[in-house]
């Protein structure tokens, strides 16, 4: 299916333009992007909440774009969202909403049912299982691309999504990831003055991302195992990667950022030790991580992430020493801030029409990415891994075949130290 063409501009129309510089953009005080190039038409695919937000967030920091697709697995989802951002408080959002029946796709195929109309950009926020698959076929389609994190679930995966991104630099398609502290003003400069010597030589670091218990959803009886482990997604390693995948990938991102790449390897600990275990709502999720890692030239950073009830400590921060002081990576005092969830659609719409350089954040994510992967690795497991050993590992924790008629039964709950990987 092909979309007709919208606002006197096609897609070939509008790299043309691109290419020679003819569009001019504005950052106000507001985060809106003011622009006189055509207009932009963007895909949702993964229409639940953070892919309404994520939606939301673009048609809200860019003027001359147009909602104009959306494609999810659940029919249910697609709808809820569509009724949500065409109900908007804000008319900015509602007036670049412009979704007709015959472009909302549902289904195991929907994504390519999207990818087959002339939008120029998607916004990709289904469950991390299926990034590395949607994203490759994105980039093959000739798209730019908004894709959230964790960007794969596995080390499979994550070489899936290199290649992509990859590809996608040799075809001059943007990528920005969800990645939003990397586009958030106080992180941006903190960092710089970090990379510039403001503390000395770093000498360790830790990343923390210890809070209270993830949601859970109750069970439809209507639903199959595959449905229910989809929509319960935050509680199955293989549709999430576990919660340091899911979640501590964003500390971990800003230490692979000022630290200037990934680890050298990792040694680490974790389990479950909920009191309501019997509770399959929480599928096999571990509720603790603890890693050691090491980076180049010998520092260490210690990594923690946790999902505890009770009247426990909480701390979501990163914090890096160094031999003239420390720094929270983060600069509170900056002025002029803009949501960094909005700020990342900005700059990701800037570089499309070439009013910024071409930005491309995929093998940077996928980085991180994979540094939380490798952590799980090595809990899981009890063995100290190498990067090398933890990227080309021949893992992969999806299952083969996904069918909603077949049986995908919950666990078990992996066991430290014996638990493949």
């Amino acid at each position: 299916m092909t979309a007709k063409k919208q606002g006197g501009i096609t897609r070939r129309d509008f790299t043309r333009a691109s290419a020679i510089g003819s569009f001019a953009i504005l950052a106000s005080q507001t985060g809106q992007a003011e622009t006189n190039s055509g207009t932009i038409k963007i895909g949702l695919i993964g229409c639940g909440g953070r892919g309404t937000g994520a939606a939301v967030n673009c048609l809200e920091g860019n003027k001359n774009v147009k909602l104009v697709a959306m494609a999810d697995l659940f029919e249910d989802r697609l709808k809820d969202s569509r009724t949500r951002i065409g109900k908007h408080s804000n008319p900015q959002v509602t007036s670049q909403f412009d979704v007709k029946d015959d472009m909302c796709f549902v289904g195991w195929d929907a994504y390519k049912q999207l990818l087959a109309t002339d939008v120029d950009m998607i916004i990709h926020a289904c469950t991390p299982y299926i990034r590395p698959v949607h994203i490759e076929a994105a980039v093959e389609a000739g798209k730019h691309i908004f894709t959230e994190k964790p960007v794969a679930v596995d080390p499979v995966g994550i070489r899936k999504f290199i290649a992509a991104s990859e590809k996608a630099k040799e075809k001059g398609l943007n990528i920005v990831t969800g990645t939003q502290r990397r586009h958030e003003k106080p992180y941006l400069e903190e960092i710089k003055k970090i990379q510039d010597g403001s503390i000395g030589d770093i000498v360790a670091a830790r990343a923390y991302w210890c809070g209270t218990l993830p949601f859970k959803k109750d069970r439809d009886e209507k639903w199959s195992d595959l449905e229910y482990q989809i929509r319960n997604w935050y509680a199955h390693c293989w549709v999430c990667g576990d919660n340091i995948v899911e979640q501590h990938v964003h500390n971990l991102d800003v230490i692979c950022w000022v630290l200037g790449g990934p680890p050298v390897n990792v040694f680490a600990s974790g389990g479950r030790a909920w009191k309501d275990n019997a509770d399959t709502r929480y599928g096999d999720l571990w509720d603790q991580f603890s890693c050691d890692y090491e980076f180049a030239n010998g520092v260490h950073v210690t990594s923690m992430c946790r999902h505890w009830s009770g009247d426990c400590a909480q701390g979501v921060f990163e914090h890096v020493m160094g031999t003239k002081g420390t720094s929270s990576c983060r600069d509170n005092n900056v002025k002029d801030y803009v949501d960094p969830y909005v700020q990342e659609h900005m700059d990701l719409l800037a570089a499309i029409r070439g009013e910024a350089p071409y930005i491309n954040e995929g093998v940077q994510c996928a980085h991180s990415t994979m540094t939380a992967i490798m952590g799980r690795m090595a809990a899981y497991t009890g063995k100290k891994l190498t990067w090398e050993e933890a990227l080309n590992a021949d893992l992969s924790i999806v299952p083969e075949k996904l069918d909603f008629s077949l049986s995908y039964p919950v666990g078990p709950i992996p066991v430290p130290g014996s638990a493949k990987a």
